[in-house]
């Protein structure tokens, strides 16, 4: 199928889900179609507050998706369809709404637009149209981006290769229901402790934690002031999670105010979209930074480092001698000297810490983990696991 068919489809398949529609710019910003019925005051709206040129400046300079947010909640989901490295066609989704927004809220956001001096029966227009607009979790609009984004190039990507606020905006306002909350709380401590361990490879678990948790859920009928809220608790618990990983607290505080005052700063949901994202990566690699072992010479911390930052690969000693220069008997006695473990232990115990993680903070199968880290069979990973943790991978997940 070609890429109008695949798309043709996709709408389709969403519109089971209730009113998420679906629309096609060209690359100058000529809308093309949509299946939407009040296209033409939503592409208009779509204009006004400013997603289009956000959307194709984005699209001209990046190939993966991005969500594109306003001050009064509205937010719409965008890949976008290439020639080469040239931008063709830009494909949406939406607008929807992350949670129920009241029309107190509405108006407090249209605050923001202003200068737009935009009419009376506009704005009325507006609000009658906005009765209309769906509420979805942020986690199923970032799915379906990334859905559609497959029906375009064919590529597979995950929720964090997303340009969106991930961590701190509000996408999880619906409140999760009761015997979710302790799923909650581990897809938190999950996140965190890749803070405290500094691990950079954290995108593979961040992805599988956002299935359970998008962030911190707080209400406000101020969808801006919402977002506010949400990435600033949350960063400042990144920042204690980087205190406890070794960060200095001078340091810490430092950053995290920064991160904070940001936040406090931004107009528009867009203008947070980058923050949350950018601030978790600045802490774990700043806590990394700070617990590099000084003892390591430099050829063996950059094979620690390799092996961390592949763990969904089959490594082998060899391959990471030759990434160093030394022969494959050299860097196993290199390596064990410095670090006191052999390559192959090293390797098995980073790959448990990470399972560790895994099972704790989100619902993925012993089986999904085992695939995920590179293990040849589920019984192989099970027996590494209890040799390292003394319990099974479900003993330690119900623990």
């Amino acid at each position: 199928m070609d890429v109008f068919q695949n798309m043709e489809l996709f709408s389709e398949l969403i519109q089971c889900g209730g009113n998420i529609y679906t629309w096609c710019y060209n690359a100058d910003g000529s809308l093309l179609q949509s299946n939407c019925p009040e296209a033409g005051f939503l592409s208009g709206a779509f204009d006004l507050f400013g997603c289009k040129k956000k959307m194709l400046d984005y699209g001209s300079r990046h190939t993966t998706p991005v969500t594109l947010g306003t001050a009064i909640g509205m937010t719409w989901a965008a890949a976008f369809e290439k020639d080469g490295s040239v931008l063709k066609r830009a494909w949406v989704i939406g607008p929807v709404f992350y949670q129920d927004v009241s029309l107190r809220g509405i108006e407090q956001g249209l605050q923001y637009y202003n200068r737009l001096e935009t009419s009376v029966a506009w704005t009325m227009q507006l609000y009658e149209v906005l009765k209309t607009v769906p509420v979805l979790q942020c986690t199923v609009l970032h799915r379906y981006a990334l859905m559609m984004h497959y029906c375009l190039t064919g590529k597979h990507l995950t929720i964090s290769d997303i340009n969106s606020e991930s961590l701190g905006q509000t996408c999880s306002t619906v409140q999760q229901p009761a015997h979710d909350r302790h799923k909650v709380y581990m897809a938190e401590q999950g996140l965190l402790q890749m803070v405290r361990n500094g691990d950079l490879n954290y995108k593979q678990a961040l992805s599988a934690s956002m299935g359970i948790s998008a962030g911190v859920p707080v209400r406000s009928d101020d969808a801006l002031r919402q977002s506010k809220t949400s990435i600033i608790v949350f960063t400042s618990l990144v920042c204690r999670a980087a205190i406890e990983g070794g960060l200095s607290p001078e340091e810490a505080y430092a950053l995290g105010d920064s991160y904070i005052q940001s936040a406090e700063n931004a107009k528009t949901l867009d203008d947070l979209e980058p923050l949350g994202l950018m601030m978790y990566d600045d802490f774990v690699r700043r806590v990394h930074k700070c617990r590099t072992n000084p003892h390591l010479s430099q050829q063996v911390q950059k094979c620690v480092d390799y092996i961390e930052m592949n763990l969904d690969k089959k490594i082998r000693a060899a391959d990471i001698a030759a990434l160093v220069g030394y022969t494959e008997y050299y860097l196993t006695h290199k390596f064990k000297e410095e670090t006191g473990l052999s390559v192959t232990d090293y390797i098995k115990f980073v790959k448990i810490e990470r399972a560790k993680v895994l099972l704790k903070s989100t619902d993925q199968t012993v089986q999904d983990i085992a695939t995920a880290l590179s293990f040849s069979t589920r019984n192989y990973f099970s027996r590494i696991f209890q040799e390292v943790t003394g319990q099974t991978p479900m003993e330690y997940r119900e623990k």
